[in-house]
């Protein structure tokens, strides 16, 4: 049987920590900070778990 391959665009979008979480960015975190207040721009910096609807399709797309 052949191998299951790693979804590449997955796998540069979500993490998976030590326990087995999944882990995403926010949106709207990337650029044009300058347009966005201090507090939002920090708001979005940290990473976020993501929903339990789609865990298991990620999981399945990052060979997990």
């Amino acid at each position: 049987m052949p191998k299951n391959k790693t979804h590449s665009g997955t796998k540069k979008r979500f993490r998976v920590t030590g326990s087995g979480k999944i882990m995403r960015q926010r949106a709207r975190h990337v650029h044009k900070f300058q347009e966005r207040s201090s507090a939002d721009a920090r708001r979005l910096a940290n990473d976020v778990v993501v929903a339990k609807a789609d865990e298991k399709k990620i999981k399945k797309l990052l060979g997990l």
